[in-house]
């Protein structure tokens, strides 16, 4: 009996060491195997990352979620509009709106008002204080300076009655750049015309009348003519203009051709006007020239021809309104 409860409890013993250095091994192969999470987090980079980061570093900002893309934006973010480009075209300041050309020009009115440009000299000479201005105002009692000349001319690319070069072919270039598109209008229409007379000179406006005085008598050259100093030409705003219809000569009959009619009609729209008109002789001093084109700017040309007013009236006009205002 004691034997065979030996041979048992031997049974029992070595089956549990069996069983106990199988689960040893079992732990055994678990502890080496490689731990995947390791693996998946591991960084497979040198020991220094891009950023100069330790390898620990890196490994925990990869796994750390990123939420920046798919964040909602925030409400201040939201509200705000987008930005406008900084290369929106500009508004064009050629034609003012909501009355800033008026107010620009009674401005400009204002400041080239006659009683306020003129100034008597010591030789009892009433010069104008104000050459340089689109709306100086001369005549026979607002005189030039002897050395007044525009220092801007230049040679308009329009067509002359005349070839070669000549200073007479030359206007201040605001007033040149106008005539050039005076004269582009005019073609469009069917309608030829040519400059026949510019810029005039101090010494060239004396000539000019010593001669008609001499042929004509210095009552009716008074009257065609203008004196030294008190030509519009001198300012280089001016250009008489003809068409072979009037056989480009600087003669009243112009007025009634085509190209006088036109002219007299769309002038105004290029910044021009007719200077000397008929039965205005009181006013300008002058004899009615229908060839004598004047640039004031076109906002005033447009006010001037509409009134059918000279420069003198509609000056004078103005600075009364200024003054009662």
């Amino acid at each position: 009996m004691k034997i065979g409860r030996w041979l048992i409890a031997g049974a029992v013993l070595a089956v549990g060491i069996w069983k106990a250095d199988d689960i040893i091994g079992t732990d055994k192969q678990r502890s080496a195997a490689p731990d995947s999470s390791v693996t998946q987090t591991a960084d497979p980079s040198p020991t220094t990352s891009p950023g100069g980061q330790s390898p620990e570093a890196s490994a925990s900002e990869s796994a750390a979620p990123d939420h920046t893309e798919a964040a909602d934006p925030s409400p201040s973010a939201s509200a705000t509009p987008p930005a406008k480009p900084t290369d929106e075209p500009k508004p064009s300041t050629d034609t003012p709106d909501n009355g800033k050309g008026n107010a620009s020009l009674e401005a400009l009115l204002q400041t080239n008002a006659p009683g306020k440009t003129i100034k008597v000299n010591k030789n009892g000479v009433a010069v104008v204080t104000n050459p340089d201005s689109m709306l100086v105002l001369v005549n026979k009692k607002r005189e030039l300076s002897s050395e007044y000349a525009p220092d801007d001319l230049v040679k308009p690319d329009v067509a002359f009655s005349f070839s070669g070069d000549s200073p007479k072919q030359k206007m201040r270039k605001p007033a040149a750049k106008a005539l050039e598109q005076l004269f582009a209008g005019a073609e469009q229409d069917g309608i030829t015309l040519k400059a026949v007379s510019g810029y005039r000179a101090y010494a060239t406006q004396k000539s000019i009348f010593s001669r008609n005085a001499d042929l004509k008598g210095e009552e009716v050259a008074n009257r065609t003519s203008a004196r030294p100093g008190q030509s519009e030409h001198q300012t280089g705003l001016a250009m008489d203009v003809s068409s072979a219809s009037a056989n480009y000569e600087l003669e009243q009959k112009f007025g009634d051709t085509k190209e006088g009619k036109w002219l007299a009609a769309h002038c105004a729209e290029y910044g021009f006007i007719i200077r000397f008109l008929k039965g205005e002789e009181d006013v300008t001093g002058y004899s009615y020239e229908p060839w004598h084109v004047r640039y004031v700017g076109i906002d005033a040309a447009r006010q001037i021809m509409a009134q059918g007013v000279t420069l003198e009236a509609y000056l004078e006009a103005a600075e009364k309104a200024a003054t009662k205002a």
